[in-house]
């Protein structure tokens, strides 16, 4: 035998376990039809596997390296052949069955040749695959080709272009590497693409309530600027205030994400003043919409397709342009450089500093990049308020500034609690 005994059970084992998780979604799928009127079910998917697997086990042992194509071509050609025979009878034209039997059959094969953990992940994805074709056709009815378009720019980026650039640092202060800035700026329009997928797919978003929390993923300081000049024409100050509350709350928690994700170090240090923070926001937003009665307002059309190339690109250099600006600053007059660009940056876009000041983590420590980091966002914050006093009414922006204030003295203080205990 080419391997133990033991470790070719277990391999055929997970070949077999692969074609019946297959098995069972596509039988499931064709549950009510009468016994033996279906080409493939939950018996000929685990075998389909388990036959990938034992052709894959005879090449080895015979040494026959054509054993296992010839052993596909031939499994491909007689599944096919039954597979028509179906889709005339029932005037199917689908050919997913055929594709996903032999998918089986090669996952069932590289459990023997390959990683049978990489070929178990496969098998699993391609259940789920199969078993989500509801949600992706009402997927697709909802979102238009700009959207899907967008998606796929989305995938060429990360699979195309991101390997492309070196994961190095190319300036004297060793601080901007292009694949990790171009990383952090993948990971932004990912987390923006999926709010906004996420409300175009379901039902018509309606209410200040869904709004404010849908359309903070997208843009909380776009969903601040429409309320305000809602409320200018009229509409409620008060629900509106509760609205742009709530979208504050889900921007302190998008940056957390983000964080989470990127420097999952920084949040214990973070997280305290971050949280009071939302949830200052969030009780703000519960007290002004609490009496507010169930509105059929739509999601504000200013919120728009969060996943353009053109602002991507902007805000790819400016990130760029705010790391290499706060390696100059730290080189020169030390972690104060790293605050003041947060302050600066936190006025535009609180993601490119909240990237930015994780990035130098490694350079100005933690501490001092969580600082950085709750400076952008109560800077962002009272940026926020301005913007609506600007744009809305006393009625509307005054709730939103005392909101703003009580949050980022909750943070202040939550920090400074977190320092004495530290």
């Amino acid at each position: 035998m080419t391997e133990p005994f033991e470790k070719l059970v277990v391999r055929l084992s997970i070949a077999l376990a692969i074609g019946f998780i297959v098995g069972v979604e596509r039988g499931w799928r064709d549950r009510e039809d009468p016994a033996g009127s279906r080409t493939a079910g939950i018996r000929t998917y685990s075998l389909t596997s388990l036959l990938g697997g034992g052709l894959a086990v005879a090449e080895e042992e015979l040494s026959s390296p054509l054993l296992l194509g010839i052993g596909f071509l031939t499994f491909a050609v007689v599944f096919a052949w039954f597979k028509s025979r179906e889709a005339q009878h029932d005037r199917d034209f689908s050919v997913t069955s055929v594709v996903a039997a032999l998918l089986v059959f090669v996952l069932g094969a590289l459990c023997v040749i390959g990683d049978p953990r990489v070929a178990a992940m496969a098998g699993v994805a391609t259940a789920a695959l199969l078993a989500s074709r509801e949600f992706l056709h009402q997927a697709l009815t909802r979102l238009s080709w700009f959207e899907l378009r967008a998606a796929l720019l989305l995938l060429a980026m990360t699979v195309i272009v991101l390997p492309l650039l070196p994961n190095r640092t190319i300036d004297p202060f060793a601080s901007l590497n292009p694949r990790e800035i171009w990383m952090f700026t993948i990971m932004s329009a990912v987390i923006s693409y999926a709010g906004y997928v996420a409300v175009r797919i379901s039902d018509p978003a309606r209410g200040i309530l869904v709004t404010g929390l849908a359309g903070a993923l997208v843009s909380s300081t776009a969903v601040t600027v429409a309320f305000a000049r809602r409320a200018a024409s009229g509409e409620s100050a008060r629900t509106l205030a509760g609205g742009a509350a709530l979208a504050c709350m889900v921007s302190i928690l998008r940056v957390l994400t983000i964080i989470a994700i990127i420097a999952h170090p920084i949040i214990p240090h973070l997280a305290p003043a971050a949280l009071s923070g939302a949830s200052v926001f969030g009780g703000s937003a519960w007290l002004l919409l609490r009496r507010a009665k169930t509105s059929n307002e739509v999601l504000p059309a200013a919120l728009g397709n969060p996943f353009e190339l053109a602002p991507l690109l902007i805000f790819a250099v400016m990130f760029a342009a705010i790391i290499l600006l706060s390696g100059w600053l730290v080189a020169r007059i030390g972690t104060q450089g790293v605050f003041l660009t947060s302050a600066i940056t936190g006025l535009v876009d609180v993601d490119v500093a909240a990237m930015s000041a994780a990035r130098l983590r490694s350079s100005i420590g933690i501490d001092a990049a969580a600082g950085a980091i709750l400076i952008a966002l109560a800077v962002n914050a009272f940026a926020r308020a301005a913007y609506a006093m600007a744009a809305g009414p006393l009625s509307y922006s005054a709730r939103l500034t005392a909101a703003t204030v009580a949050a980022v003295v909750a943070a202040i203080a939550a920090n400074m609690v977190r320092d004495q205990f530290a």
